[in-house]
């Protein structure tokens, strides 16, 4: 049976935290779902407007600090519980009535690794034409480095069975974690399924974080996962038996000390 994970990570989102959980929380899913929220250290009241969420079974995870978007995104997957996972972004850029289109080929056998394609154009607003063409530019440098034809590494919306995520052994802690999760996929053989989706993309001065030096991350990020040795995941058909709850699910902990215990751990 298949169950999914959303997780959100979140930083100072207060202006669009409720509208980006009310929408994942209005899909009708054609499977169980939880969702994840991790808010990585916000100052801005985000913590706040999420505690009117613990009745509706949105789990919450707080950093004390702000530690980036790829250590919210492994703290979630920590967390998840269910046999795929899927990250979501907190600024309305993409949609999640977007996610059952990705989860079909999943649920009818096609591919058990599915992108969210945002194919320029159709159904998508770029802030700028030097967005567009830089994702494009790294996504082709990765099919040239990787035999692979993908037409969006950068999209948010990946779905993964969790247990190849946390095979993977991923370790980027700033946004340099979505490149090296398609990097480690492409580079273990995974090619995954694209579907289009829609983009709604923000500028700089709405509040959008990334910027072109993130790009030369990305390429070096590339060449160093294609460098390392090729990773053996598991082959055959994704069999799992975790413990899932449907929405509504547990309580919300916004206090983040188990978090912080992990991350001292880590280090």
């Amino acid at each position: 049976m298949i169950t999914l994970s959303i997780i959100m990570p979140v930083y100072n989102e207060a202006a669009t935290i409720v509208d980006a959980v009310e929408r994942v929380l209005d899909v009708d899913y054609p499977c169980s779902v939880e969702l994840i929220v991790v808010d990585d250290g916000s100052t801005d009241g985000t913590a706040r407007l999420l505690r009117a969420y613990a009745h509706r079974g949105v789990q919450v995870r707080c950093h004390p600090v702000n530690r980036g978007k790829g250590a919210a995104v492994l703290t979630g997957a920590r967390r998840a519980t269910g046999t795929h996972v899927i990250i979501l972004d907190a600024d309305l850029e993409y949609t999640p009535h977007d996610i059952p289109t990705l989860l079909e080929p999943v649920l009818n056998g096609v591919s058990e690794h599915v992108f969210g394609s945002r194919v320029f154009g159709l159904n998508t607003r770029f802030p700028s034409f030097r967005f567009a063409v830089g994702g494009r530019v790294t996504t082709t440098v990765a099919n040239m480095l990787y035999d692979s034809c993908l037409t969006d590494m950068h999209t948010c919306l990946k779905l993964i069975p969790l247990e190849h995520f946390r095979a993977l052994a991923l370790s980027q802690e700033g946004f340099g974690l979505d490149t090296e999760l398609t990097a480690m996929m492409l580079r273990s053989g995974m090619r995954p399924y694209e579907v289009p989706i829609s983009y709604n993309g923000r500028t700089l001065l709405q509040g959008k974080k990334i910027s072109w030096r993130d790009g030369f991350v990305c390429l070096w990020i590339l060449a160093k996962v294609r460098l390392r040795k090729q990773l053996e995941l598991p082959v055959g058909p994704f069999v799992a038996t975790p413990v899932v709850v449907p929405m509504p699910l547990p309580g919300v902990n916004l206090h983040g000390a188990e978090e912080a215990e992990m991350a001292s751990a880590a280090h």
